[in-house]
Parts: structure tokens; sequence; C-alpha cells
């Protein structure tokens, strides 16, 4: 009987046991869960003010600052005799080729030869007409006034002849004035015949094919095939003398960004590590001749893009430098004053949500932010924290808002 009544004390002893060590289990679990104390040391970061330089990066081609390509030109017929070589510098003026002008020489000869005849004709009329001044001017003077001739016959008496009348002035007249329309007419022709000379002679100079750039002459082809629509290659290529430039072509978003004089620093894929200054010289406010069409998707928000073409001037020297090297150009785009950033790996993307959280008091704050523009490092916040608040740089799974933090360090 004894024995039995030690048995259920004991029972009864176990049984509570057990209960309170799964009640005392049950409590405690859950609150350790709601706020652990965490041990990984965790990296924080102070929200500062700092002015956003954007980076924009894009490429181009170097290529000359001007160039000319001649081509033949069929209806002037052959190349008679060429003027420069390849590598040869020439100026603006300056003859590269003379297509046969012979004909038109001989042309132009026969016309000079024709006016020298037109102009010996009229100097005759000058004359002629000079001539009739004086006859007219003496006739003039006579009209009215008698004049006595001595008669044949020695026994008789002197005959008085009939005087000059105005009819005689009149007739001489009529005689000069058609003596003027004919040298009208004559110096016409003199200059139907100038007018022929000047046309063959720009004819003949047209022959003479020029240099419209100061530079240097990179190609010579004289055997260029000739075809009824001129030729495919050029036969004389130049590119000028000056600095060489950077064209390409950049997006609609970095298009509305970028502007003129603005600082470039190209850097051309053949020479590692090495630079040249350059400014921006223009970006068209039309599309390239594709009118767009590049699909970058992503980011900026998919879908066709419009590509704008753009001009750099490089302002170092270019000696280094050949047309048609591939370059990467870097431009930065200041931001307007300071602005309040976190660096971009402080945000976590919580469905579409930008959260980070900051250390405040030995405890985690889940804060819900408004971001603005950014760089390559630091992104703008435009709302949810406040200037020197403390912001986990590195935020990893599992942490929340009010979990303890045991250590840190802070990044200046």
């Amino acid at each position: 009987m004894k024995k039995k009544y030690w048995f259920w004390i004991l029972s009864i002893i176990v049984v509570l046991a057990i209960g309170i060590t799964i009640f005392l289990s049950m409590n405690k679990g859950p609150k350790m869960a709601d706020n652990p104390i965490s041990e990984t040391p965790i990296t924080v970061q102070k929200a500062k003010e700092e002015e956003l330089i954007e980076t924009i990066l894009v490429t181009g081609k170097i290529v000359p600052e001007d160039e000319q390509k001649i081509f033949l030109e069929p209806e002037k017929g052959e190349i008679s005799e060429y003027k420069v070589e390849e590598n040869q510098t020439v100026k603006a003026g300056d003859p590269l080729f003379i297509y046969d002008s012979s004909k038109l020489k001989t042309q132009f000869n026969r016309a000079v030869r024709e006016r020298d005849l037109i102009q010996g004709r009229a100097k005759t009329e000058q004359n002629q007409i000079a001539e009739m001044n004086k006859k007219i001017a003496n006739t003039k003077k006579k009209v009215g006034v008698p004049q006595k001739v001595k008669s044949a016959d020695p026994e008789a008496e002197d005959e008085t002849i009939i005087p000059v009348t105005q009819d005689d002035v009149n007739h001489l007249m009529n005689e000069k004035i058609q003596l003027e329309i004919q040298y009208e007419g004559t110096k016409a022709e003199i200059e139907g015949a100038q007018e022929q000379i000047n046309e063959l002679d720009a004819q003949i100079k047209a022959m003479t094919v020029t240099s419209k750039i100061d530079g240097i002459v990179v190609k010579v082809n004289k055997n260029t095939v000739k075809s009824e629509t001129g030729a495919n290659e050029p036969v004389i290529h130049i590119t000028s003398s000056e600095p060489f430039k950077v064209i390409g072509t950049m997006s609609e978003f970095d298009a509305v960004k970028i502007q003129k004089d603005q600082a470039v620093v190209v850097r051309p894929k053949v020479y590692k590590d090495r630079e040249w200054r350059g400014v921006v010289e223009s970006v068209s406010q039309f599309p390239n001749d594709e009118g767009g069409g590049e699909d970058f998707g992503g980011g900026m928000g998919g879908g066709n893009v419009t590509m704008y073409p753009f001009k750099v001037a490089i302002t170092d020297n270019t000696s280094e430098l050949r047309q048609g090297f591939h370059v990467s150009l870097e431009v930065k785009i200041s931001g307007e004053g300071k602005s309040l950033v976190v660096p971009h790996m402080a945000i976590v993307d919580e469905d579409g949500m930008s959260v980070i959280y900051v250390l405040k008091d030995g405890k985690l704050e889940r804060r819900e932010i408004q971001t603005g523009k950014m760089n390559d490092e630091f992104i703008e916040v435009t709302n949810g924290i406040s200037l020197g608040e403390l912001v986990v740089t590195m935020p990893f799974e599992g942490m929340h808002d009010g979990m303890e933090v045991v250590s840190y360090d802070e990044v200046k």
C-alpha cells in the first residue's frame, strides 16, 4: 500500500515537470523569434549630402575634320594629267588633276580670232563716224554762204555757185545715223563673241579639278573605271590636316542630358590606359538615317530607342591617332547642387518598394524610401531618411525591423 502511494506521487511529479517544460518552451520561443540579437557584424554608413555626377559612356569612331572625295565626271572626257601623288600635302585651290581640254582650247582660240576681227571692223566704223562728224561740221559752216568760182573762159566773169543748203546737212546727218546703227550692231557682236570666250574659258578652267580643303592626299586612283553614271570609287581622296574628331550615335536618354562644350574623355581601344581630352561639338536634333529602332530593353523600359548623331572635337594633339580608330567616350554630367544620398547596395527591392535599414539605438528600423537621380555609386533619397542617420550598406537575408545589433562597423 505504501509502495503504491509513492508510485502515484512520482508519476504526478514527472507529469508536472513535463508540462512546465513544454509551457516554458512555448512562451520563450516566440519572444526570441520576434527580436533576435544579430551576432553577425554589419556595416553602416551615414546618409550624406553629395553632388551626384553621372557618367555617360558612349562609343564612336575617329574621323577627319573634313574630307574631299573627287569622282570622275564622264561628260568631261579623259584625264590628261595628274598634279598630285599620295601622301602629298595640298592647300585649298591647289590643282589635283586636269581633264583633256584640247578641243575646248581650239574653240577658245577660234572665238578669240573672231572677236578680234569684229573689233577691227568696229574700229573702222568708229573712224567713219568721226570723219562724218567733221564733214557735217564743215558743211554747217557753208550753209547760206555764196561761193564764187573762176570761169574756164579767161574773158568771162567768175561764176557764183548755189550755196550749201540745210538739206545737205540733213543728208549727212542721216548717213551718220546709219553708221552709228551699224556700229551698235557691231558692238553687240563683240559682246556676244566675248560671252562665248568667257564661257569657253570657264569650261577650260573647270577641266582643272582643285582641292577645296587643306589636307593630305590619301588616295590617287588612276585606274578608276568610267561608267555612264560616274565611277564607284573616287579618283582622289583628301583628308583635312585639322585635328581629328569623333562621331557616333547616342540614345535618346543620353542625348537629352549632354550639351555642347561639355568635357569628354576619349579612350582609343588600341591604346590601353591612354586618353585624350575633347569637348562635345554637337548633338543632332534629328535621329540618324535609320531613325533609331535599337532595342535596349530592361532598365530603359524596353522597346525601341531612337539614336541621335553626335560629334566630339579632340582638343589634345591627335598626331598618334588614325582615321577609323574606335573609341569609348566618357561624359560627366554634374547635378544641380548636393543631394542626400546612400550607396546603391543599401537599398533592398521588396515587391517594387525601395527599402533600407537604419541603425538607431542598437536596433534596426525598416524604412520605405523614395529615390531620385543617381550615379555609379550613390542614389538620391528624396523621402524616408535624414542626414547623418546610419544606413546598413549591405543588408542580408533575414534582416528585419526591430532586430537588435550587437556590433557594427561604420564606413566613413
